[in-house]
């Protein structure tokens, strides 16, 4: 369409269908009211319409990591784009490709700090990956190419772009772009030889999956390496459905949380595989699991961006490419002999790793009337394989990281940023992008009221899914921290609550309150049926902050520790 002349508005829209993009969150505002005319004529566009920025960037979020393509959100200038900024950093922590438009002041009333203006560039550059301005109409083809090629190769993350008002409706004639290309990152043949040889010389190997850069076959593919060798396998935090969890090779989650067997397991390792994990703070146990800079285990750590390798761990072997590129060359690698491979040296320990990991699943018992890990027990025995779990972050969330059974790739959605009120959003988005599939979101009484205004939504936009809502009047993570760090010296952490059904309810969805085990089972039933979204309100003692100790064994062992 060189020759035709486009409003830039209509020039932005069109690259956006060049590069696949089928779904936009938004919250509208008129300064991109001229790029919401032009979607008008795309139909094959769909424009989701959001109560609040943030969650209208988690949803994008969300949608990218169901997808593998980029997340794409609208937001307004100024105080829409300070909402959006929350999901923003989660896209970046998670390494979520995702593209952030927002609509900026004409280009006229720039450096007069006229009406919600902002300098995007210095607002956004610590948390995206690349920030921009679009100047000129005819400068969109260029930069909406540039910014989904940023925005999914090498770390994946978030790009933001400035859009001037008055550029949407300036006309230009410019020829369309082409839709992006993510790059192959093929490790060579001798990084190959030498994973190969240290896995032959490897007594006590361990494998670390992590990351964004999947795909459905790579994670088929490294579960048959896996069985295949009989090696041990266990995923960074909020990453748990890269690996089928009852895999005979599994052997738990790195995170918060972390079994203490398998603490030992990874720091008693003489080989660490890591692929696409980062090794932060969460999923090395705050840097304790491997030592700095030199770890006395030795590692091979695969990432997409060479600037990450060596960043805190000086690495034996330092490969740069994607998850999926990389497990395609790790499944090409010959298999050794029964005889003489390493699989009879350490099966033993594998064996035992998956049988640890199935004994620190099973339901433990919590103070109160609601047993959290019956209930999640039963959920395993009762909802499909393909269910996508999502949840945000409070003292809720180990309950499920630790008893949910995850079984295959997409099934979780999960901030790794820590991230409160990403639960709700993430639920929407998997709605839309599956509503064959069940959809489970679990959230806590101040998680789900960070972006609650979003189940208006869900009731917009006619999907189901239940929202499993943990209430204990109480900002549970704080509170546990206080109870550690100042025993008896509350403050701040206490929560009065609206009734969480009757406020589904109200939204015109389906709401139900459990206040005893024997209750949730129904319950879950009748919001299954209802084919509305649902919230069942389980509503829990304050002493049940965590899986492994109440909240006096807390205050008592930091007041023990005062007293000595």
């Amino acid at each position: 369409m060189s020759g035709v002349p486009r409003t830039g508005a209509r020039i932005l829209v069109d690259q956006l269908a060049i590069h696949g993009v089928d779904r936009v969150f938004c919250v509208p505002g008129e300064s991109f009211i001229a790029i919401l005319d032009a979607l008008y004529d795309v139909p094959s566009i769909g424009l989701v319409t959001c109560r609040q920025e943030g969650g209208a960037t988690m949803m994008a979020d969300a949608d990218a990591k169901l997808t593998g393509r980029p997340g794409v959100v609208m937001v307004s200038r100024g105080p829409g784009a300070m909402n959006g900024s929350a999901g923003l950093h989660v896209a970046r922590q998670d390494a979520t490709p995702l593209v952030m438009l927002v609509g900026q002041v004409t280009r006229g009333t720039l450096e007069r700090e006229a009406l919600q203006a902002i300098d995007y560039r210095q607002m956004f550059g610590p948390v995206a990956k690349w920030v921009a301005q679009i100047e000129h109409a005819a400068h969109i083809p260029e930069f909406l190419s540039q910014a989904f090629h940023v925005a999914v190769n090498g770390r994946p993350g978030p790009v933001v772009l400035a859009v001037p008002e008055d550029m949407q409706t300036e006309a230009a004639s410019v020829a369309d772009g082409a839709h992006y290309e993510v790059a192959i990152t093929y490790p060579n043949p001798a990084a190959m030889t030498a994973v190969q040889e240290a896995l032959d010389q490897a007594k006590r190997p361990f494998v670390i999956l992590g990351g964004s850069t999947w795909t459905r076959e790579a994670v088929a593919q490294i579960e048959r390496f896996a069985a295949t060798r009989r090696l041990p396998v266990g995923c960074a935090f909020r990453r748990q459905s890269l690996f089928d969890n009852a895999h005979e090779c599994y052997a738990g989650d790195i995170a918060i949380g972390i079994n203490p067997k398998l603490a030992a397991m990874v720091r008693d390792a003489d080989l660490i595989l890591a692929i696409g994990a980062r090794l932060g703070e969460v999923t090395t146990s705050r840097y304790s699991l491997l030592d700095i800079p030199v770890p006395k285990q030795k590692l091979i750590h695969v990432y997409p961006d060479p600037e990450e390798l060596g960043r805190v761990y000086r690495p034996f072997l330092a490969i740069a490419a994607a998850s999926r590129d990389f497990v395609a060359a790790l499944a090409a690698l010959p298999t050794p002999p029964k005889e003489t491979g390493g699989a009879a040296r350490w099966s033993r320990r594998t064996a035992a790793a998956h049988a640890d990991y199935l004994a620190f699943r099973t339901p433990v018992k919590n103070p109160g009337r609601v047993q959290i890990g019956e209930i999640l027990g039963w959920l395993d025995d009762h909802v499909p394989e393909d269910t996508i779990v999502t949840n945000g972050a409070g003292n809720f969330a180990p309950w499920v990281t630790r008893f949910h059974c995850y079984r295959g790739f997409g099934t979780q959605l999960a901030p790794t940023s820590g991230s409160m009120g990403y639960g709700l959003p993430a639920a929407v988005a998997a709605a839309l992008r599956h509503p064959e599939r069940l959809v489970l979101c679990f959230t806590g009484d101040g998680d789900f009221l960070m972006t609650g205004q979003e189940f208006a939504t869900a009731l917009a936009q006619r999907i189901a899914f239940i929202v499993i809502l943990f209430n204990n009047n109480s900002y549970g993570t704080i509170r546990m921290h206080q109870e550690m760090h100042y025993p008896g010296r509350t403050i701040g952490t206490d929560l009065v609550n609206p009734d969480f059904a009757a406020l589904a309810r109200a939204y015109g969805g389906y709401g139900e309150i459990v206040e005893t085990t024997a209750q949730f089972a129904g319950a879950f039933a009748r919001a299954r049926d209802s084919g509305k979204p649902a919230v069942i309100e389980m509503r829990l003692d304050l002493e049940a902050i965590s899986p492994a100790r109440s909240l006096s064994d807390v205050r008592q062992q930091a007041l023990a520790a005062d007293r000595r």
